[in-house]
């Protein structure tokens, strides 16, 4: 038999092939926690968080409908978002278990705003009220309006990358040139 696919072999799941393609996008990596109505702690490891608007200041992530913690989440009306620094993987791992205690072992600051937990050592945090909810196939999107931010200064405040579905750190040096007075050019590249 020659070491070519035959005709017995199943075709690639199209969905794992789509999965992988998205994975080459590199994304930091947040925790976003809140409180559900009975006052328990929620929280849960995404990749998909992003600015949306700094006028109205709007940020949004998702979560998947299939979370056993999805009720939850599609009630909540506050929510926070800590984004993780390059040291904390094994946090961004216990928030991304479906089973177990994911808060065991933290005791996290309450927000200013919100009251909502916020995780020490995050190098941002972002307290929000939710905006919007909107239908993302298997996933549901929440828009939020940031009510509260703030973020850790320091040379060592690196963010947490995910890349290729594993954890990732940016290079501290770049031969890369970067245009000068990029912040002028906001979204526009």
């Amino acid at each position: 038999m020659s070491s070519s696919q035959d005709d017995t072999s199943p075709a690639p799941d199209p969905a794992r092939l789509l999965r992988d393609t998205l994975a080459l996008f590199p994304t930091g990596v947040a925790i976003i926690t809140s409180l559900t109505s009975q006052g328990e702690r929620i929280g849960a490891t995404v990749s998909s968080f992003n600015s949306v608007s700094l006028d109205p200041p709007l940020v949004l992530f998702s979560i998947a409908r299939s979370a056993k913690s999805f009720a939850a989440w599609a009630e909540i009306n506050t929510f926070a978002v800590n984004v993780l620094q390059e040291s904390q993987s094994a946090l961004s791992t216990q928030f991304a278990r479906a089973d177990g205690d994911k808060w065991a072992g933290l005791d996290p600051e309450r927000g200013e705003k919100t009251g909502l937990p916020l995780l020490r050592s995050a190098i941002a945090a972002l307290e929000c009220n939710v905006w919007a909810r909107y239908d993302g196939g298997d996933h549901l999107i929440i828009v939020g309006e940031v009510l509260a931010h703030e973020r850790a200064l320091g040379a060592d405040a690196r963010p947490l990358v995910f890349s290729a579905s594993r954890y990732a750190r940016l290079a501290s040096e770049t031969d890369i040139a970067t245009p000068d007075h990029v912040g002028h050019l906001l979204h526009g590249w």
